[in-house]
Order: structure tokens, then C-alpha cells, then sequence
């Protein structure tokens, strides 16, 4: 009885994997749908440090940052908690991570909330791209620019073309979640895959 239970658990394992590789082609999608939705609730941008519970903590939906998109669009997409994700990474692996905050050691509230941090994660832990023609740029992928003063900024790209020519993107870059034509605006500092195809 155990031979043949083991035998049907280890023939579906094929089948599992063609389920899962089927249904990969809509996650980009998704993620671009669950960061939408953010557009008109997420109001206003809003850096404050909050104590967040943890995990799935988050500070209060009409405001936040660039980042705050990311984190909700994979919490409400795909259910992926990217403050329990990165902290658990920092904990194993802290000198990976960068030291411009200062700290010694990592900090579940905010860690997560920032683009340097969020970055050096999805490096270790998603796949980073080359980040040189926009027209390599595909739905779901994540962007990373430096605007003026040296502020790093993440955005999700959608899979609709701006006036620009290039991606149209979801972002807080100030005034809450918008899609914008705003790929080009700033130079790009790095391209990102996780869990989206």
C-alpha cells in the first residue's frame, strides 16, 4: 500500500510541474493587476518609520512609498510576504545587505520598505536582468531608477506601451499609486524577476 501511494505521489509530480509551468504566463499579469488596484486608495507618499506587525505588516493603505506598491502587489496577487522574506534573508545573511542606514543588525519594520535592501534581495533570491533597452523590459518585471538626489525608486512594469514607446509603469513616486510614462525619466538602475515567470 505505501509502494503504490508513493508510486501515484510520484507520477503526479510531472503533471504538477506542467500545471504549474501553464499557469505561470498569467502571474506577470497578476502582479501588474494587484498593483493597479492600489491606484486611487494609495493616495499619498508617506516615508515615516512605523512599527509594523510582523509578518504581514503593513502601514495604512491610502499612503506609502515606492516599495509599499511591490510588497502589496505580491501580498495581494500571490500571497508572498516580502517583509517575512527579506528579513529572514538579512537575519541569514546581514553583510549582504547594504550598511547606508547604519544599523547592526536588521529591522523587520523597515527593511523591506527599502529600494537598496529590496534590490540586494531580489539579486540573491529572483533574477536580476540587464537593464539597458526598455524593449527587453517585460509585464511584471520590477525597475529600479535613481532620481534626482540620489533617491533609489522601484516600479513595476506593465505590459502596455506608454507615448514613450517604452513600458508604462505602476509606481508612488510622490503622490500616491499611479500608472505613469515615467520608464525613461530616470536612469535605470537595475531589472528583476521573482516568482513571475
Amino acid at each position: 500500500m505505501l509502494r503504490r501511494r508513493l508510486f501515484l505521489s510520484f507520477g503526479l509530480l510531472p503533471v504538477l510541474g506542467r500545471i504549474a509551468r501553464a499557469e505561470a504566463p498569467d502571474r506577470p499579469a497578476r502582479l501588474v493587476a494587484a498593483a493597479e488596484a492600489q491606484i486611487g486608495v494609495t493616495l499619498t507618499y508617506d516615508p515615516a518609520y512605523v512599527r509594523l506587525a510582523y509578518p504581514g505588516g503593513d502601514v495604512p493603505r491610502d499612503r506609502g512609498v515606492c516599495t509599499d506598491v511591490v510588497i502589496r502587489a505580491y501580498r495581494d496577487a500571490f500571497g508572498i510576504d516580502l517583509q517575512r522574506l527579506v528579513h529572514e534573508d538579512m537575519r541569514a545573511n546581514f553583510a549582504r545587505y547594504p550598511r547606508s542606514w547604519g544599523l547592526s543588525r536588521p529591522d523587520r519594520n523597515i527593511d523591506h520598505r527599502r529600494v537598496p535592501n529590496l534590490q540586494t534581495f531580489f539579486r540573491r533570491r529572483g533574477r536580476a536582468l540587464p537593464a539597458e533597452s526598455p524593449r527587453d523590459f517585460a509585464e511584471g518585471d520590477l525597475v529600479t531608477q535613481m532620481l534626482p538626489g540620489n533617491l533609489p525608486h522601484i516600479a513595476i512594469v506593465t505590459g502596455r506601451a506608454g507615448a514613450s514607446g517604452a513600458p508604462l509603469v505602476v509606481h508612488n513616486i510622490g503622490g500616491g499609486t499611479r500608472l505613469e510614462d515615467r520608464l525613461l525619466d530616470f536612469p535605470l538602475t537595475g531589472r528583476y524577476r521573482f516568482m513571475v515567470g
